[in-house]
């Protein structure tokens, strides 16, 4: 499809570094189902081909986290990333797992992309001023195309503390007006693109308050968006996550208005030829690690994913694997929404990886059923208030040795209606065992006796699958909305 006399737009968000083809879960009536997509070479396939058909009509965006999220792209903090990356003709990005490798080693790396990373909200603590540029001016088809950036929001309050060394993050809100104003006045700008990693809730409240943004491109909560949204006159879509998908937008333009638009979210579809310069450079990046990371380490009878909200299969194996390694009552980790499945059959090294890439320690603390309740009330207000700006992390923190009976549209602090730790309702006063894994899974102002131990997540995951074959991790309705 050509697109004359406008402006076809294309956008990847949260691909974590997913560079080769793996299982994604699709919705199908009552069940999920799975079937092998994506690949950072049928990806680059595509863009190809689009460009072909609309030579210097294109503008191609990445809304973040696409450095960090598996074994090789953790093992050289995101290195690995930077020659594929830059083959795929991007024009801007901006971020939020990026700054896992820290703010410095980010901006290192920023440095070696062949395009800029964007972001009007990331600010130096000492000097006050933005470490990333806050947009760019492109001219596309005749079009002078403000470009601006937002990174995520919760790096420095939900993270752990080297992600935002140094640095400060705001929500954006106050930066973006005048940006817009500028782009529109001083830098001419017929046209002004918003590359986002706040996330769909936070996009649509931000630009119900600010006017001036033609198209708002998403990222950070994993939506596929199979029909563009909108907010006032600002076209709002996001990709889903892993690669799986390609964004692509058609914008009919006259005179600086679009008077016509067609959304596609694209399926990255195995049938797809890989681009082959492209997949050339993914197999030598991944040649030396091919050996260790397919070693298989066990067998599951349950699908592991992490596509639903309260509770998933994925995160129970992980937390079975904790509980089992220290004999805890109660395991907690973050409500991470990355990790492609993992169908039934074996379990190779890499897929434990896809998990948890980092690999942090196993942890134990001791916390009173009064924090337990605290704590939860808090992350299901992350999760779900009415605020969307006060929506800080991914999706419920996941636990196992509780049930959570609760009402998600109650006040903050007031949803939690019962709370059971085995079949015993909790005691404020009482200490029970726990692990866990990293801050965000028990934060740090929570708990006494707290203790890293030196077997880490993978390992306590290898050693409950050579006890557990095949493995079991069903649901069992850990959180229950009453």
């Amino acid at each position: 499809m050509c697109n004359k006399n406008g402006l076809t737009i294309l956008q990847i968000n949260d691909s974590h570094a997913y560079l080769e083809m793996h299982q994604e879960l699709f919705w199908q009536s009552k069940k999920f189902v799975y079937r092998p997509v994506g690949g950072f070479a049928r990806l680059a396939t595509l863009v190809n081909q689009i460009k072909a058909e609309n030579p210097g009509r294109v503008l191609f965006c990445d809304c973040g986290d696409t450095i960090h999220g598996t074994y090789p792209a953790v093992a050289t903090q995101g290195e690995i990333m930077i020659p594929i990356l830059n083959a795929l003709g991007i024009d801007a990005m901006t971020a939020h797992w990026e700054f896992a490798f820290g703010p410095k080693k980010f901006q290192e790396l920023a440095t070696k992309l062949n395009y800029p990373v964007l972001a009007s909200n990331v600010y130096d603590k000492e000097k006050h001023h933005t470490i990333f540029p806050s947009y760019i001016v492109k001219e596309i088809n005749g079009l002078r195309i403000g470009i601006v950036g937002i990174a995520s929001n919760i790096v420095d309050k939900t993270m752990p503390p080297h992600f935002s060394e140094g640095i400060l993050f705001t929500s954006g809100k106050e930066e973006l007006p005048p940006i817009v104003n500028m782009l529109r006045t001083e830098e001419k700008a017929d046209f002004v693109v918003l590359v986002s990693h706040l996330g769909f809730p936070q996009d649509m409240e931000l630009l119900a308050e600010i006017s001036g943004i033609d198209v708002c491109l998403s990222g950070h909560t994993h939506n596929r968006l199979y029909r563009s949204a909108k907010v006032g006159k600002t076209i709002v879509i996001q990709s889903g996550c892993h690669g799986s998908f390609l964004g692509r937008l058609d914008l009919d333009i006259e005179n600086g208005a679009i008077v016509a638009y067609r959304h596609q979210l694209i399926e990255i579809e195995s049938s797809i030829e890989p681009d082959p310069a492209v997949e050339a450079m993914i197999q030598q990046s991944l040649l030396s690690y091919r050996s260790e990371l397919s070693t298989v380490v066990g067998e599951t009878a349950t699908t592991l994913n992490r596509g639903t909200l309260m509770e998933t299969t994925m995160d129970n194996f992980l937390l079975q694997s904790l509980i089992e390694s220290t004999g805890a009552q109660v395991a907690f980790s973050n409500g991470w929404r990355y990790g492609a499945p993992i169908v039934q059959g074996p379990i190779t090294l890499n897929d434990l990886y896809n998990i948890i890439p980092m690999n942090p320690p196993v942890s134990t603390v001791e916390l009173s059923g009064a924090e337990i309740w605290t704590m939860l009330e808090e992350n299901i207000e992350r999760t779900f208030s009415r605020d969307p700006f006060q929506q800080m992390g991914g999706y419920i923190k996941r636990c196992l040795g509780l049930t959570v009976y609760f009402k998600i549209e109650n006040p903050a602090g007031h949803r939690i209606q019962k709370l059971f730790i085995g079949d015993d309702e909790i005691v404020p006063e009482q200490y029970y065992s726990a692990a866990y894994v990293t801050v965000q899974g028990v934060p740090n102002k929570y708990g006494r006796h707290r203790e890293n131990h030196a077997e880490k997540s993978i390992e306590a995951m290898q050693a409950y699958l050579i006890k557990h074959h095949p493995l079991y991790a069903d649901l069992r309705g850990t959180f229950v909305a009453v």
